[in-house]
């Protein structure tokens, strides 16, 4: 394993993000705290409890989810897709630093950035509402494998895209719409069951609801559940990388 390697990129991709602290992580951390101030103190206060928990508190996880989420995408695809626009990608495809170190360097960089915004968030989350977590070292694992997760899918998003709008189409498009109907400001406990069915087809709501487990011990799905599906889709994403490196899919060409 060429640890050089990996630490050359990892610790390039962590440069960028303190030269743009400001967009990496204080814009997301800013955007998240109005949510805190607008449903979880203005409409939280006048809301009921939801399985015996504050509405301002039940939707941290969802919240913290939200970003990570998005991050994790962002951090990932825009890492691997500026050596491919400027044409640096050659330079690491011909460093003696095989596939695995390269993704674990780019992987690694954009799961750290989100594992620190999340944190972050949950710090912050406390200005403004009371909360628990009951499970805080089955939380720090969701975090980090959320993160993990879609950190992959983002590195695919942007071995994918050949422009700077494609590369914002998956995350505004499907992921986002995803994350706000997956349960991340309510339980799907609360939807017809019609809909509760129809929900159960979209990722998030695993996501959300183990991460939710973790704080309060209430979940919309198993919590087993939500770890597997979790680790699928992981599973899934490594594949799918694996598949590009060894037909230099969008990478050689």
């Amino acid at each position: 394993m060429n640890f050089y390697g990996i630490k050359a990129i990892y610790l390039f991709e962590m440069a960028r993000t303190w030269r743009t602290i400001m967009q990496s992580i204080a814009s997301p951390v800013l955007s998240t705290s109005l949510y805190f101030i607008v449903f979880g103190s203005a409409i939280g206060s006048r809301m009921a409890s939801i399985d015996g928990v504050s509405y301002g508190a039940f939707i941290v996880p969802g919240l913290i989810m939200l970003s990570i989420l998005t991050e994790s995408i962002s951090n990932a695809s825009f890492g691997i897709y500026m050596p491919k626009f400027t044409g640096t990608i050659y330079e690491v495809l011909s460093a003696p630093i095989s596939a695995v170190e390269t993704v674990i360097g780019y992987v690694g960089a954009a799961a750290t950035k989100s594992i620190i915004i999340g944190t972050i968030i949950l710090i912050t989350a406390r200005l403004f509402v009371d909360f628990s977590i009951a499970h805080p070292v089955w939380m720090i694992a969701f975090l980090v494998l959320t993160s993990v997760t879609f950190s992959l899918f983002g590195f695919i998003i942007g071995i994918w895209a050949d422009s700077f709008q494609k590369l914002q189409i998956v995350p505004l498009m499907i992921v986002t719409p995803l994350a706000f109907l997956g349960g991340s400001f309510y339980s799907i406990n609360m939807l017809p069951p019609f809909w509760q069915t129809i929900a159960l087809f979209n990722p998030v709501v695993y996501l959300v609801s183990g991460f939710r487990w973790s704080f309060y011990g209430v979940a919309d799905v198993g919590v087993g559940i939500s770890l597997g599906m979790t680790l699928v889709f992981m599973l899934l994403c490594l594949a799918a990388i694996g598949w590009i490196f060894r037909t230099g899919y969008k990478i050689k060409a």
